[in-house]
């Protein structure tokens, strides 16, 4: 069995209790506007370009199997039609200009990197995150490694934005120590336009976690022109008020705009239909902070 990977981050501080190790799996069922990570939208490896670190030596024209690139004034132009992501030109480039996205791991192997990290996750009381991405979208190979960290005694994360059948979840939640939710938009249409999909399933899933034992926490990436409006946030704090078991609390994180480089490297484009989206003013995080809390739930800014 093997996981496709886009990234591993080790020392990370932001992505559950402690310092930890996170694991970044390749594919995505959204399409948010504003992706901190549009490498792993696909779940097919992927091959970035940064211009600004080419030297020119048009090694990797040189070496392309398929003759599918070109330099020119713009730097390397790539013919999708031709390219069939082997590599060479990554392997060839001495300046790191060229890199793939994605790489195959079997579960031994990411195991190792895991426990490789024991020594600092044991004094620091961290663990494994499983990020993305998405990492429901490969879940044999996630319940797998979840099962393995368990039988170690490693703290499991899971950073989702619970897109998944209800019933992978369920086989989950036994095994898993603190779910990270992100949650973006009450209004299904709006969710649609700005993530790609509906969010009714997100929301069942958020229902089935709050039923269960689990321990969760909202993440909403709070965003001027998206969601940030007091209608949303006001019916998000009574959504959440409602529910079984209240989250430990919701994290409100300010809005920027880290992906937009990452798009550029994949020859993509940043928020493509140009909505204005900005950072939320501090008197708005603070509003936004006492509906929360007016609904009885703790509230965390910035991570």
């Amino acid at each position: 069995m093997t996981a496709t990977i886009f990234d591993i981050k080790r020392y990370a501080i932001n992505d559950g209790p402690g310092i930890r190790i996170t694991l970044f799996f390749k594919g995505c069922p959204l399409s948010c506007l504003w992706c901190h990570n549009p490498e792993g939208i696909s779940p097919r490896k992927e091959k970035l370009y940064t211009r600004k670190k080419c030297l020119g030596c048009q090694l990797c024209v040189e070496k392309c199997p398929e003759n599918a690139l070109t330099f020119t004034s713009e730097g390397i132009l790539t013919d999708p039609a031709k390219c069939t992501v082997c590599g060479i030109c990554a392997d060839h480039c001495p300046s790191l200009a060229m890199q793939l996205s994605g790489e195959e791991y079997t579960i031994d192997r990411l195991m190792q990197e895991i426990e490789k990290e024991t020594l600092v996750m044991d004094r620091s009381e961290g663990g494994v995150t499983f990020s993305g991405g998405e990492p429901f979208m490969q879940p044999k190979a996630l319940l797998e490694l979840l099962r393995r960290c368990g039988k170690r005694g490693i703290h499991r994360t899971i950073d989702t934005t619970l897109f998944v059948k209800p019933d992978i979840l369920q086989e989950a939640i036994p095994e898993t120590d603190l779910f990270l939710v992100d949650l973006k938009q009450m209004d299904s249409s709006k969710h649609q336009y700005f993530c790609g999909t509906s969010n009714e399933r997100i929301l069942q899933n958020i229902r089935l976690l709050a039923s269960s034992k689990a321990k969760y926490i909202i993440r909403i990436p709070l965003i001027e022109g998206v969601n940030a409006d007091k209608e949303n946030i006001e019916e998000t704090a009574a959504f959440l008020a409602t529910l079984n078991r209240k989250p430990q609390y919701v994290d409100l994180l300010p809005y920027h705009d880290i992906g937009r480089s990452k798009h550029d490297k994949r020859g993509s484009t940043y928020n493509p239909t140009n909505i204005n989206m900005q950072a939320p003013s501090e008197e708005k995080l603070a509003r936004c902070r006492e509906l929360f809390e007016k609904h009885g739930i703790a509230v965390h800014i910035g991570g």
